[in-house]
């Protein structure tokens, strides 16, 4: 019989005695620590990229709002400069992997691959407990995770400021919100959130399924699906919408939920009105093009408040933005919490 074989003792056996937590700890950091080496080293390299990106773009967008006139060639090059200079990063979905990848390759092994291999039966048989083991395994790694997601979340911040700026919805088109999907889980308390949330994740599918490489895909398809879910329906219905009638051109940095017709009370049609009936009702010879340096939308939308539509908007406002954060942020610890919790109480059942 061998440590890897011999079956664990209980945690209540009278002959062990207490291990201290810090002896735990350093054992967790020397087991764990070249997962949380290549978690700084990610977060580091993004941090260098982000800060080198973002002097360019802030100095790019400081160019085009300080040029005067406004509609010269010149400040149009540069505007399509500033908004050429985003790529990949302007919308923010690239950087929704981040959390997803520390809950893969950081949360799902850290269980999953003692559990694998038979080691947690040598670790359960030094006095310290199962479920001391496992909190002791499981908190420090959480609270490392995600004071480095916060750190991170600055940087984000900082870097979209541009983007999200008052004095940038002439150059964005209006189509820049603090409450955008992809954007609004970067910045605040949220990004901090949700990768404690993609650890905790990990670190349960580890103790269910007790294979790394199994543990490490489920993580990736709950944390995805859990994402998409919060993104496309939860966070529109934090806090009651407001309903706007006939908002022709509502604020660039407002949250579109919905928007729909009516024609005499009665519902018409949702969201962009049909080709044939804006032909009919507003032909380009009446209203001109929508483009730059045309009527907006909100022209046209006019053009059907004349022929006896009506507009109704509903949308969520930016000074919902820190409302939202601590909602999401509570939610996600709360989810975090209950997560580790179950992880233990999974542990403490687990046969030997």
């Amino acid at each position: 019989m061998t440590a890897l074989t011999m079956p664990a003792r209980s945690e209540h056996d009278a002959d062990l005695r207490p291990l201290p937590w810090r002896r735990m700890a350093w054992v967790t950091w020397r087991q764990h620590r070249i997962a949380l080496a290549g978690v700084v080293a990610l977060l580091g390299a993004l941090a260098v990229w982000l800060w080198i990106a973002g002097l360019q773009l802030h100095h790019a967008y400081a160019a085009a709002t300080a040029c005067h006139p406004a509609s010269s060639p010149a400040c149009g090059d540069l505007v399509t400069s500033f908004n050429a200079m985003g790529g990949i990063l302007a919308n923010g979905f690239i950087l929704q992997a981040l959390p997803a990848l520390i809950g893969v390759f950081a949360g799902a092994p850290v269980l999953a691959r003692e559990l694998e291999t038979g080691t947690f039966r040598y670790a359960w048989t030094q006095g310290f407990g199962r479920w001391r083991w496992t909190l002791a395994k499981l908190v420090p790694l959480a609270v490392v995770v995600a004071a480095a997601a916060g750190a991170i979340s600055v940087l984000l911040s900082w870097y979209y400021q541009p983007y999200l700026a008052p004095g940038n919805q002439a150059l964005s088109l209006n189509e820049w919100s603090p409450l955008a999907a992809g954007l609004f889980a970067l910045r605040g308390i949220a990004f901090a959130a949700w990768t404690l949330a993609a650890f905790a994740i990990g670190a349960l599918a580890g103790i269910l399924i007790r294979r790394v490489v199994p543990a490490m895909a489920a993580t990736l398809t709950a944390y995805t699906g859990l994402a998409f879910a919060a993104g496309l329906y939860l966070r529109q219905h934090y806090l009651t919408p407001l309903v706007a009638r006939n908002l022709f051109n509502p604020p660039g940095t407002a949250f579109i939920a919905s928007q729909w017709w009516t024609k005499g009370g009665n519902f018409a049609f949702a969201g962009r009105p049909p080709i044939n009936l804006m032909m009919q009702f507003c032909p380009p010879s009446a209203v001109g093009a929508v483009g730059p340096g045309k009527p907006s939308e909100g022209t046209l939308w006019q053009c059907f408040a004349q022929h006896g539509y009506t507009l109704w908007t509903s949308y969520q406002p930016a000074s919902r933005f820190w409302p939202f954060q601590w909602i999401e942020g509570g939610w996600l610890l709360a989810l975090s919490v209950l997560l580790i919790a179950a992880a233990v109480w999974l542990v403490r059942r687990r046969a030997a």
